[in-house]
């Protein structure tokens, strides 16, 4: 097939790949390209000439027959926008420490149920084992706070098991914060501590597959994800989110994003927090 480009040197796609390639990435990944046609043409075009490749037939074969994820991870994030770094959308890890974790004490007996979903390189998983850490203090030994922290990608999870990160990463942190649970590396990186990374436990796992978990969970944080989600995909996907959600637990998504509350169980509690009531009488677990 010869190559397509357009007068800024764009390899265009035909109607076809582009329909297959929105067929495949939201079957898939529950993610809606369908306006994305230009975007995907000026972001992807470098990728397929860096490859050795001229069209996107020739992509798009490599791109669905990869099995190791790290194909498509590349090329959404490409599409997306994934930049992730310690304290974004601080006011959830305000609302965390002051709000729901005193709730949680009252009610838990000395286990949380923590799952970071669409962790990306880490950051939001150990920013609240931080927290965790920070608000039990000399309690923490009797509390099991886990936190399962989820990604479609073998290749960001492994960066994020390594804990390593940019000084613009962690500028957000208060210092006594960065002190505590980070050291500085000869390159001016800086890397999370052994006790914070031991908190977090990695998996690779895809939204659009059925949720299969032993015990709810009590937080969950899924943020700048169903961003990208037709309307449809956002309400199955938080609909199966609240079934996974304990009584009284809660759900964080990002500042841009919304929950039809019309569809949804969950009570809204304020700008990108939800909860799902908690049993009468108060006891949850």
């Amino acid at each position: 097939m010869p190559i397509v480009t357009d007068t800024q040197g764009l390899i265009k796609l035909t109607d076809k790949e582009f329909n297959d390639l929105v067929a495949f990435v939201y079957k898939k990944y529950g993610i809606d390209l369908s306006r994305k046609r230009q975007l995907i043409e000026g972001r992807l075009s470098h990728t397929i000439r860096a490859k050795g490749m001229s069209n996107f037939s020739q992509y798009m074969e490599r791109l669905f027959r990869d099995s190791s994820g790290e194909e498509m991870h590349q090329f959404l994030n490409k599409i997306t926008t994934n930049h992730s770094y310690f304290a974004r959308e601080n006011e959830h890890f305000e609302f965390l420490m002051k709000v729901a974790l005193p709730q949680l004490e009252k009610t838990r007996r000395g286990d949380l149920r923590i799952w970071s979903a669409g962790c990306s390189a880490g950051q939001e998983a150990y920013n609240i084992a931080m927290v965790m850490d920070q608000y039990f203090g000399p309690r923490k030994p009797q509390w099991d706070t886990t936190i399962l922290a989820t990604d479609i990608s073998t290749n960001v999870l492994t960066k994020a098991r390594e804990g390593i990160y940019t000084a613009e990463s962690v500028k957000g942190l208060p210092a006594a914060w960065k002190t505590k649970y980070m050291r500085q590396l000869p390159n001016g990186d800086y890397q999370v501590c052994d006790k914070i990374r031991k908190e977090v436990v990695f998996r690779i796992f895809n939204l659009m597959d059925p949720f299969v978990y032993k015990n709810p969970f009590d937080i969950i944080f899924c943020r700048n994800v169903i961003i990208y989600f037709d309307a449809e995909t956002t309400n199955r996907t938080v609909e199966k989110f609240y079934n996974a959600t304990a009584p009284g637990g809660y759900l964080f998504i990002g500042h841009s994003e919304s929950v039809d509350r019309a569809n949804s169980k969950y009570t809204y509690l304020m700008p990108a927090i939800y909860q799902k009531q908690p049993n009468k009488g108060g006891l949850l677990k």
